[in-house]
């Protein structure tokens, strides 16, 4: 069994049940590298998941056909979103759709570079989610979102795990983050 899959068997599927959650309103899944969606699918066989949101695929890939099949057998819903979409998850709580966008796909490491990105907003706070984006999708933010305060948030998730090919400084600087999250990742 992959590894990404036992997080969703040995870690994340029993967390949530032993915190009573037996069903799913919403989940998002970044992109379909292994380590960013194995666990989610398995909870998806496992237990009720109402919607899940994702952004356009531009690369077909084992975990998105399995993807589809789980989606199908049970019957969730699934938004595909991409930038300039809102999406309102309860009064006061709504993600910011920032990246892909279906007319501007970065070539360069497809399946990375086009994870999707959004920031969640609540009242004052604000969170900002990238993916496995590296580098030239960093870039393209930057630029797209230079006039704007869109890029601020009170948390960050690092990009692609803090690897040498994401997190450039200018990048982080424009976000500006009173807390960094970084998840290792191990093979």
């Amino acid at each position: 069994m992959p590894l990404a899959m036992m997080f969703g068997k040995g870690t994340l599927l029993p967390y949530l049940l032993d915190r009573g959650i037996t069903k799913v309103d919403y989940m998002m899944i970044s992109h379909f590298d292994f380590d960013h969606c194995q666990g989610l699918l398995y909870v998806m066989e496992k237990i009720k998941v109402k919607n899940v949101i994702i952004g356009r695929q531009f690369e077909p890939c084992d975990n998105y056909e399995q993807f589809v099949k789980i989606v199908k057998e049970k019957k969730i819903k699934v938004s595909i979103v991409e930038k300039e979409q809102k999406i309102n998850i309860e009064k006061d709580v709504y993600f910011s759709i920032l990246w892909p966008g279906s007319k501007n796909k970065i070539t360069e490491n497809v399946l990375n570079n086009n994870s999707l990105v959004c920031k969640l907003l609540y009242k004052d706070f604000s969170m900002m989610f990238t993916g496995d984006i590296e580098e030239v999708a960093e870039k393209v933010l930057l630029d797209r979102y230079k006039d704007t305060s869109m890029l601020k948030a009170t948390v960050l998730k690092i990009p692609h795990h803090g690897s040498k090919s994401s997190s450039i400084e200018e990048f982080v600087k424009q976000i500006r983050p009173k807390i960094a999250i970084i998840r290792s990742w191990k093979k």
